[in-house]
């Protein structure tokens, strides 16, 4: 991964409906070159949010000022910029095409025809009310020759690129952003967080082979696929770890946070592990009856709802004609991948590899740097990382490329003003 140091410290604030979650990092030279090193971690209940949406804008501020508070703390620094974190069962992802003609007259394609062919597959239909967060170039195609991965340098009449467009309801986007902004930070940009997740869990050589990151949050499932290295489907569904919760409180009637302490202390998603006698006190857990249930039952309702779970994401899988087919396998992150069982489960429902997604190349003397729900915002401040003063053009952020084609415009309109102004 390639970092370039645009601001000294880096932020990402990744919006959960459970949790915010931020992290701060920089980047930091060693003997064999740049390392990103995470600062401090912050994590507080949130507030005024539900399945990755603003319910209210005022505790969401709360929740994110809060944290915010905690984090430049750790970090031993104010932060004055972030890159936010974009989730919800409202983002919605399709295939689009742009096409452009090379612009020099000996057909050589310069990064601008690039950007221009990127621009044009942005021109894709969206629905009502929805906005684009993302035009990820996969592969291009000049004069018929298609699976070119950087066609700058080469020669050619027609260029054509082949782009996942990533999108989501106007209305969301802003309500997360003013949550932001009423903190006093700006933002740098707007990310999909499961796709700032998979960035930095996984390898350049498991994307290029097929992997799938997963990532289970309180209460939606995000999902990313890739193969040949470039992005071949995202989704986001609306179940997560809470209905787990649910389904314990609801089985062994109890309250919501009792049923969160089982889930936490004593859940697995193998039944066949537990013992027999194994037993759980309620009372222990701040119940206020005196009952004891067998973990054995606790572990059947929870592997019920995560074979659901493992249902809807290999659904997910068919619809691009991957079921079983990722060589590199599922690698999961997020707070609902904490449960005991759940990578040996998965294996046997996807019938594919699978582990545990970890931040790679990542340093901190923070132990949080390893808490799986913490990988969106790590991510997040990794991408900031990459992308922060120079946008490379395949994977790059839609709005960093919009950024890109409407400097080149600007420049162009101030050079002709110029030379207006210089004729009588």
């Amino acid at each position: 991964m390639k970092f370039s140091s645009r601001t000294p410290l880096i932020t990402g604030i990744d919006i959960g409906s459970s949790a915010v979650r931020i992290a701060v990092g920089q980047i930091i030279n060693q003997g064999s070159g740049e390392l990103l090193q995470i600062l401090g971690c912050a994590e507080v209940p949130a507030e005024g949010i539900h399945k990755g949406i603003i319910t209210s804008i005022d505790d969401a501020v709360s929740s994110v000022a809060a944290c915010l508070e905690r984090a430049e703390r750790l970090a031993g620094a104010q932060v004055s910029h972030a890159i936010v974190g974009i989730s919800g069962s409202h983002i919605l992802s399709q295939q689009s095409k742009g096409v452009v003609a090379v612009a020099k007259p000996d057909g050589e394609i310069t990064e601008e025809d690039v950007v221009r062919a990127v621009e044009a597959a942005r021109t894709v239909a969206t629905p009502v009310n929805y906005e684009i967060l993302h035009v990820i170039p996969k592969t291009f195609t000049v004069d018929g020759q298609s699976g070119i991965k950087d066609p700058t340098g080469m020669t050619g009449v027609r260029l054509e690129v082949d782009a996942q467009i990533i999108q989501g309801v106007s209305s969301q986007i802003k309500n997360i952003s003013r949550v932001v902004y009423r903190t006093g930070l700006e933002i740098d940009s707007l990310v999909l967080s499961i796709l700032a997740a998979a960035d930095v869990v996984t390898t350049q050589r498991q994307k290029e082979l097929g992997v799938a990151v997963v990532n289970i949050g309180a209460s939606t499932t995000s999902i990313a696929i890739y193969e040949e290295g470039d992005v071949l489907h995202t989704a986001i569904l609306p179940i997560g770890s809470e209905h787990i919760t649910s389904d314990i409180a609801i089985g062994l009637r109890t309250s919501i946070d009792v049923a969160e302490r089982v889930k936490t202390q004593f859940g697995t998603v193998l039944p066949k592990a537990v013992g027999r006698k194994e037993e759980i006190f309620l009372a222990e857990l701040g119940a206020t009856e005196q009952e004891v249930v067998d973990r054995k039952y606790v572990a059947e309702i929870i592997e019920a709802r995560a074979e659901e779970i493992f249902r809807k994401i290999d659904k997910e899988f068919r619809a691009v004609e991957r079921s079983g087919l990722l060589p590199a396998g599922v690698l999961f992150t997020g707070s609902g991948s904490r449960i005991d069982g759940l990578v040996e489960l998965a294996k046997k429902e996807l019938r594919l590899p699978a582990g545990l997604g970890y931040p790679i190349d990542i340093t901190s003397l923070s132990e949080k740097v390893n808490d799986l729900a913490f990988a969106s915002a790590i991510g997040l401040v990794a991408w900031g990382a990459e992308h922060g003063a120079v946008q490379s053009v395949r994977g790059a952020k839609l709005s960093s490329l919009g950024h890109s084609f409407k400097d080149i415009k600007s420049a162009s309109h101030q050079v002709r003003e110029w030379i207006r102004s210089l004729l009588p």
